[in-house]
């Protein structure tokens, strides 16, 4: 092979890597996007925010359960040491009252003595030793004092701020494996840079190994690209390691399958920033904000303890027998419940939700402030990764020309085995630098999306 069409392949394959495709964050590798939801769904933080939102739900239910009738199915059974009876003078008099009014019915004078033929009625018991009851109760809240209202728009604040905060938790599992997803991209980049480097130098053992049989170069030449292959080897297994650690990442970050990981081959492609982009309100602004809401409610809820509650209750019995001369067999009201003090257990349960409702005020003037800084530090990043790129891609096109040079001038033992090794040496640093200046600005542009709200996946 030429030297110089083995320089025009190298400079054909550098400027598909230097000069890849601008995307903008919208548009993700469908690969990374599928990555994402698989890491959304395996997500252990994500799966126990679904279940707190769900409890707030619960909590909800239990809100409004209050307004439901509640009924409840009674049965005992007791025995008494003995029967609850009239005393005994009350005993005589009723039966005296019964002889008299007998006596009246019948036409017997009243100072006659009552017959002995005519037969009395025992006096009932007050109650029977044994009481068998069966009975069903009803308990109806009305009212409730704007409580039960409170309280379930307080549960329903707070499972909005929890689905915001799960939202907020996708957006960091979504850069987790971004970055990850990168960080092989360029690792395998680097695979490319360092297959070129070995082609560079295959060639120059190749020459060396000519030059040496002709008497143009001493074995001292042999050895030192001998030394440069070997460090060649260091970094081609540095990049098998990066590569095993990287596979192992995505598969803990998104649970897919190792062997798949394996084949996957991303490309590191500029992110470009959406012209006059506007930022909206982030997750974690919204799910503090919901928060606060929530704790006004309990606030609100903890006043409402001295409202007066209005509820129904019921009773009614099946076994009507066993019941005692002064129970009834069934009832029906309505009653009003007014707390006018309760050890100023309220008051202070209202204390402590304010102060909670203002500690999250607290909360979101400072993440406010730290977005704003995150953001403005996110565009100066940015800038920088593009200028730095701008940069890189002028030091390779200068070390490729550089190397052409003192190739051909050591071809001409016009330079040392030395100078060509330090050339393919800058040729090799430049591509990886412009490798690592992709990925630093894709990492300020899902940075500055993320820090805006914006940012998609």
């Amino acid at each position: 092979m030429h030297m110089n069409n083995f320089v025009l392949k190298l400079c054909v394959m550098l400027m598909a890597i230097a000069m890849p495709s601008v995307l903008t964050a919208q548009q993700l590798d469908p690969v990374l996007q599928e990555l994402i939801q698989k890491g959304i769904t395996k997500s252990h933080q994500l799966n126990s925010n679904r279940i707190d939102a769900a409890q707030a739900q619960v909590d909800q239910q239990l809100a409004k359960s209050v307004f439901l009738p509640k009924i409840t199915l009674n049965g005992s059974f007791t025995r008494l040491n003995d029967d609850i009876t009239f005393d005994e003078n009350t005993q005589n008099l009723l039966i005296g009252t019964q002889k008299l009014l007998i006596k009246d019915a019948v036409g017997i004078p009243f100072n006659t003595p009552f017959p002995e033929n005519i037969p009395l009625t025992d006096v009932p018991n007050l109650q029977n030793k044994n009481i068998l009851k069966s009975s069903v109760d009803l308990d109806w809240v009305l009212f409730s004092g704007f409580e039960a209202t409170n309280a379930l728009k307080a549960s329903q604040h707070k499972e909005t701020s929890l689905n915001y905060v799960g939202l907020a938790e996708k957006d960091k599992v979504a850069l987790q494996i971004i970055e990850a997803y990168d960080k092989l991209a360029l690792v395998l980049a680097s695979k490319k840079v360092l297959s070129t480097s070995e082609n560079y130098l295959n060639e120059q053992v190749f020459y060396v190994k000519k030059a040496i049989e002709n008497g143009l170069a001493t074995p001292i030449s042999r050895k030192k690209i001998e030394l440069a292959q070997q460090q060649l080897a260091g970094k081609q297994l540095e990049f098998e390691h990066n590569n095993i650690l990287l596979v192992e990442l995505l598969h803990q970050l998104t649970g897919e399958v190792k062997a798949n990981l394996r084949l996957l081959n991303p490309e590191l492609q500029s992110f470009s920033v959406p012209e006059a982009s506007t930022s909206e309100k982030r997750h974690e602004i919204k799910a503090l904000e919901e928060a606060e809401k929530a704790t006004l409610y309990q606030v609100k809820m903890e006043k409402s303890n001295f409202i007066p509650k209005v509820a129904v209750k019921g009773h009614y019995e099946f076994i009507e027998d066993d019941l005692s001369l002064l129970d009834p067999q069934w009832f029906i009201g309505a009653g009003i419940r007014w707390n006018l003090f309760d050890g100023n257990q309220s008051r202070l349960k209202s204390k402590k939700a304010h102060l909670e409702s203002q500690k999250y005020r607290d909360q979101i003037e400072d993440a406010e402030e730290m977005i704003v800084l995150s953001i403005t530090k996110a565009e100066l990043t940015y800038q920088a990764a593009l200028q730095n790129t701008t940069i890189v891609e002028k030091e390779i096109e200068l070390a490729s020309d550089t190397y052409e040079m003192v190739n051909k001038q050591y071809k001409n033992n016009l330079a040392s085995i030395n100078d060509v090794l330090d050339a393919l040496n800058d040729v090799e640093k430049a591509n990886f630098k412009l490798q690592e200046s992709y990925f630093n600005e894709r990492r300020a542009v899902a940075d500055l999306l993320h820090a805006k709200g914006i940012l998609t996946y």
